[in-house]
């Protein structure tokens, strides 16, 4: 069976994934629906609620009845603001390994939100399909390495360390895409297994993110397809105050503009809700 990634040519796969489903799921030509599994005790949104091995299939299962194309599953919490904790590659990897199998097992493509490439590369060997990467391969230098060799699509995201509200953040955005797209060529990543994700509310005021959703556009000069991950973010509250599990009109809203703008994944917490509203918007835009 052939490959959407093939592994690259800088090293021998170490166990290749069979990943032509991303050929075919971006082939469908409608926006794919990523469903965000936090096993964290203290991830921004749902911290806690999913972080025992039963919650988290119980949540799982779910998010795929709810018509979700990819689960994707964070064992370290990246929130974008907060005093999340980091954790060692093995305390991420103990969360991560009593969730894993039951995922895999349910036949929806599995992602692995993980800045490690220990982390990474285990969870390949345990059969997930695809990674996202919030540090865009250029936070732990094996992490492109190992995308390469087991040729699986990687969601490339900019970050920052810092907050700078005057810079110009789409030209940032920009910038740091082509310094991850270097580093993934020289590993062997294959340009069709990159997937660019502008990073909303990481490293970013609430008014630069509104900027990155509204001119998207400009980044699909980069020809790769975009993903886009602003579920309950804290730019929804800036424009209409609401906690954070009260933001889902302000979610469905920026996601809707995202897709009219080129983003083919919407990573998001409320899948069903989010399903619902592409397939409307689809079907009038289908009735003009």
């Amino acid at each position: 069976m052939s490959l959407a990634c093939p592994p690259g040519s800088a090293a021998p796969p170490v166990r290749a994934a069979d990943s032509s489903w991303f050929d075919r799921a971006l082939a469908a030509r409608r926006p794919l629906v990523m469903g965000i599994l936090n096993v964290t005790p203290d991830s921004f949104s749902d911290g806690g609620r999913f972080d025992t091995p039963d919650a988290a299939s119980t949540r799982a299962r779910a998010i795929q009845a709810e018509g979700a194309d990819i689960l994707d599953i964070g064992a370290e919490s990246t929130r974008p603001y907060g005093d999340a904790q980091p954790v060692s590659a093995e305390a991420e990897w103990a969360r991560l390994a009593p969730v894993l199998p039951a995922a895999v097992g349910l036949g929806i493509p599995v992602s692995v939100d993980t800045m490690k490439a220990a982390v990474a590369a285990r969870a390949l060997e345990a059969g997930a399909a695809m990674l996202n990467d919030v540090w865009g391969l250029q936070r732990d230098p094996d992490m492109a390495r190992v995308a390469a060799e087991h040729g699986v699509p990687v969601v490339v995201m900019h970050n920052r360390e810092t907050v700078e509200p005057d810079i110009d953040i789409v030209t940032d955005i920009e910038r740091f895409f082509d310094r991850s797209l270097e580093i993934a060529a020289r590993a062997g990543i294959r340009p069709e297994c990159i997937v660019l994700d502008p990073g909303i509310g990481f490293g970013k005021t609430p008014a630069q993110s509104l900027t990155a959703i509204a001119r998207l556009a400009e980044f699909t000069v980069f020809g790769r397809p975009l993903l886009i991950g602003l579920s309950r973010k804290r730019f929804i509250d800036a424009v209409s105050p609401a906690a954070v599990e009260r933001r889902l009109g302000g979610s469905l809203a920026a996601n809707l503009a995202a897709v009219a703008a080129g983003a083919r994944i919407v990573r998001v917490h409320d899948v069903f809700e989010t399903v619902q509203a592409l397939r409307v918007a689809a079907a009038l835009e289908a009735a003009r």
